[in-house]
């Protein structure tokens, strides 16, 4: 299972019809699951309602400016590495204050998009166009580049 943990609802409608059609993309190759957590502005308070949701077995991936900037093949290929020691991939995406350092120390690997700055409705489209990419490269499927 893919888990995407993320702080604050999506307003705008065609950001969630990009959300809702890369969802649908994926779960023809894997069960995901959003969990949209209420955007507190406190580090403190959303590091508890985060911390709710993660498994002891899940796998972390923490979206964080400064984590590892890798391509869309690499992550395509810690992906499946991944699911062969673990049934739960987490991905977190913090709110505009960032992530608690307890939950970046928390995550088995730290992703970066970018230096760049992006407001979450957009990012979270493209976190899942990525899984998506991810699963049709594992599956050598013809995706536009």
């Amino acid at each position: 299972m893919i888990k995407i943990i993320c702080l604050g609802k999506i307003k705008e409608n065609y950001l969630n019809d990009l959300i809702n059609d890369y969802l649908k993309r994926i779960n023809k190759y894997h069960k995901i699951e959003i969990i949209e957590l209420k955007d507190e502005n406190n580090l403190v308070n959303e590091k508890i309602n985060i911390e709710k949701h993660l498994g002891k077995d899940d796998y972390i991936i923490a979206l964080d400016i400064d984590g590892n900037q890798i391509t869309s093949e690499e992550l395509a290929k810690k992906i499946d590495e991944t699911f062969i020691t673990n049934s739960t991939i987490t991905f977190i995406i913090g709110s505009s204050e960032g992530l608690h350092e307890d939950i970046k120390r928390k995550a088995n690997y730290r992703l970066s998009f970018s230096k760049m700055t992006f407001p979450h409705g957009l990012f979270r489209g493209i976190l899942l166009e990525q899984i998506y990419r991810s699963f049709k490269i594992l599956n050598n499927e013809k995706y536009h580049k």
